[in-house]
């Protein structure tokens, strides 16, 4: 029995000279100790852990030499947590506050990215796609921070991805202007439907909407008896776009949208018992 409790005395001794001997939680670390484990913990992956010892740096040595580099790094974990508003807005502020900073480019980038990854919402981008009908001012949002980036720094390394994202941007932007387009032509309102496609034309030139924009532009025109811009419409179809589907062997053919039904609410409700 003796034994027992001395092997007990000696187990709790042990433990509470561990515990003496270990750094306690809170205890407040150097500024290159802080960012070593942030490091540390990004390289593993371990993005809780590094937003803590970032903040913690930014919080205990807000002047120090490496405050400016916790802020670019705490705009990496947020990503990486795919916390995009968070991005944003830090790296806005980085942007506010540091214009000079050596590595402002990336916050510029980060800024474009985050509204970009924004403008997708997860479940319309794996499971559905909703995005041609979206809110399209994400997406242009997106578009002018990554055309200030290139503008900006023309030299930086984030360029070429950031070039690559708004070509596709526009390829979106254009679509979402087209199914506006065949929106208002299935409710008859085709001047709407043309000024539509004039944005394409203007805004979206090179991208694989222009065919479409010309084919709806010169329908819409033919309906309104606007002979003129009718013509001119299916010229440049003609020209730029001779393989368009609504082109037969030369000759335009028109594509029904204006002939969706368009009978009232009360005659559809009624099941055509009231018009």
């Amino acid at each position: 029995m003796h034994s027992i409790k001395s092997l007990s005395l000696i187990l709790i001794t042990a433990v509470f000279l561990s515990a003496c001997s270990s750094k306690p939680t809170n205890e407040i670390l150097t500024e290159q100790e802080y960012y070593s484990e942030a490091r540390d913990a990004i390289e593993r992956d371990n993005m809780l852990v590094a937003q803590d010892r970032l903040q913690r740096l930014e919080s205990q040595y807000p002047f120090g030499k490496l405050a400016e580099q916790a802020q670019i790094e705490l705009i990496y974990v947020h990503f990486k947590m795919s916390d995009m508003e968070t991005v944003l807005a830090k790296a806005e502020r980085f942007i506010r506050l540091h214009p000079q900073h050596p590595k402002v480019d990336y916050a510029y980038y980060m800024r474009g990215l985050a509204t970009y990854e924004l403008g997708f919402a997860f479940v319309e981008r794996y499971f559905g796609d909703g995005t041609d009908y979206r809110n399209p001012i994400p997406l242009q949002d997106s578009f002018g921070y990554f055309n200030e980036l290139i503008s900006r720094f023309p030299n930086s390394a984030y360029n070429a991805d950031a070039r690559g994202r708004m070509v596709y941007l526009r390829e979106r932007l254009a679509t979402y202007q087209i199914n506006v387009a065949k929106y208002y032509m299935k409710r008859h309102a085709y001047l709407a439907a043309a000024n539509r496609c004039e944005e394409v034309l203007v805004h979206y030139q090179k991208t694989a909407s222009v065919g479409d924009a010309l084919a709806i532009m010169t329908e819409a025109y033919q309906l309104l008896e606007l002979n003129e811009e009718a013509e001119k419409s299916l010229a440049l179809l003609k020209l730029n776009h001779p393989d368009h589907p609504q082109l037969k062997n030369g000759k335009f053919e028109i594509s029904g949208l204006a002939q969706v039904d368009r009978r009232s609410f009360w005659n559809i409700v009624s099941f055509g018992l009231i018009d």
